[in-house]
């Protein structure tokens, strides 16, 4: 199939303000969230391997960073939905859009629950199953209550909290170049048969939760300086450089942390607590839990843009295009948290890393689809097709990696959509 004309009317240059450097800040400024701060406690049972996993996750999310950004480039005035929709008809849009607002809504949910299992270690009573549901519920609509206010008091909450993120993966990263070279660190050893490769695959759907989020490093296309250029570079640097602070920094306290602690709410305070001071730890559990709302402020807003972008597009009913005199998508929040609130609800008696591990791979493997789509419409057009096909490789591999329940979940979610979409054309041969 030749590839179509896709180029849009670029933006004057004088718009173009954004040059390598800030386009390598928003990338990883996008990604660094919460998804770092509970995953030693996840991947720990998997030791060396899930160093193996890193290293296959950093390589195919660079991989499919490539993809989505020359997407980007080639269709400045799509989004990821539009672009699969121009490549397969509305309906592949649509389902891709449907799931990718899911994945959003049960990101909030995990983003949720690791913030409170951080604060478990301060408040021990949050441990028990019911208080930790009740406590992520309240995080979710307290976050949600901000995004209500409008998106200025959900900016002023995102600036306030970017400064704190970086806290305590610094304080680790000190820490661990401290005892590794004073020769205190009791690392776990290599195991004698070698790594294994099921449990690499399966530890790689963990690992690509923390990287989730490179594919929002693109929207400001219209905003960069040479974005044929700069875009893709600063994709790639920015994941490259995040991907290897995740695994420095979760395989190092999952490694030297003896295996009892890091099965904690806050394996980060947990690794401080036992390599420096209890004292010090309870404040990294705090910062923890500040970068974990600040991530989970960012998602919320989100969570009621992208179901507003879809009615307005007749993707879904249009009583979800309605906004207040702010333009708040005040229907489509209001949703997405109870949503959200629900599924807590139904999984609420179980512990907090159980229930972060079981969220964490169902986000990833509701995302996935969307990346699966990129690759598959990056084919479509011709686009970067070796990247399109190792990224594709890769997507289908960490699906199968996440396992038959998230994985298969998934798909039943993104089936539950076809309703809504029906509606949605019901009311638009209504008009």
């Amino acid at each position: 199939m030749p590839a179509p004309d896709i180029a849009a009317p670029s933006a004057p240059s004088s718009a173009r303000t954004l040059g390598l450097a800030a386009c390598i800040a928003l990338v990883m400024g996008n990604m660094i969230g919460s998804g770092v701060f509970l995953l030693p406690a996840a991947l720990a049972p998997f030791g060396w391997d899930a160093v193996a996993g890193w290293v296959f996750t950093i390589a195919g999310s660079l991989v499919l960073a490539f993809v989505i950004a020359r997407m980007t480039v080639a269709m400045p005035d799509a989004n990821a939905s539009q672009m699969i929709a121009r490549a397969y008809g509305p309906l592949a849009g649509f389902a891709i859009g449907w799931i990718y607002w899911l994945s959003i809504i049960i990101t909030n949910v995990t983003i949720a629950v690791a913030a409170t299992a951080n604060l478990s270690s301060v408040l021990p009573a949050l441990a028990a199953p019911g208080m930790g549901a009740i406590c992520s519920i309240a995080f979710l609509w307290a976050m949600t209550g901000i995004n209500l206010i409008g998106a200025r008091a959900a900016g002023m909450t995102q600036i306030a909290t970017t400064c704190v993120k970086l806290i305590p993966i610094i304080v680790v990263m000190v820490l661990l170049v401290l005892i590794l070279s004073s020769g205190e660190a009791q690392v776990a050893p290599f195991p004698a048969q070698g790594l294994t490769g099921a449990r690499i695959t399966a530890s790689a759907a963990l690992t690509l939760w923390a990287l989730l989020g490179f594919e929002s490093a693109s929207v400001a296309a219209d905003k960069v300086r040479d974005p044929a250029r700069t875009i893709p570079r600063a994709t790639l640097i920015g994941t490259a450089a995040t991907g290897l602070i995740y695994l420095l920094v979760c395989s190092g306290i999952a490694l030297t942390l003896p295996a009892a602690e890091t099965q904690t709410g806050s394996p980060f305070a947990a690794f401080v607590s036992h390599y420096w001071s209890a004292g010090p730890a309870r404040y990294i559990a705090i910062f923890v839990v500040v970068s974990c709302l600040g991530a989970l402020n960012g998602w919320t807003l989100l969570q009621g843009e992208v179901p507003l972008a879809m009615a307005r597009a007749g993707e879904l009913p249009r009583w979800l295009a309605g906004t207040d005199a702010k333009g708040t998508p005040v229907r489509g929040l209001i949703l997405s948290t109870t949503l959200a609130s629900l599924l807590l609800v139904a999984n609420s008696l179980q512990g907090l890393v159980a229930l972060f591990t079981a969220m964490a791979l169902l986000a990833t493997s509701a995302t996935l689809w969307l990346y699966v789509g990129c690759a598959l419409a990056s084919l479509r057009f011709r686009l970067v097709a070796p990247a399109a096909v190792i990224g594709l490789g890769y997507a289908l591999w960490t699906l199968w990696g996440a396992g038959l329940a998230a994985s298969g979940s998934s798909v039943l979610l993104m089936a539950a959509g076809l309703p809504f979409y029906w509606w949605a054309r019901r009311e638009r041969r209504s008009l």
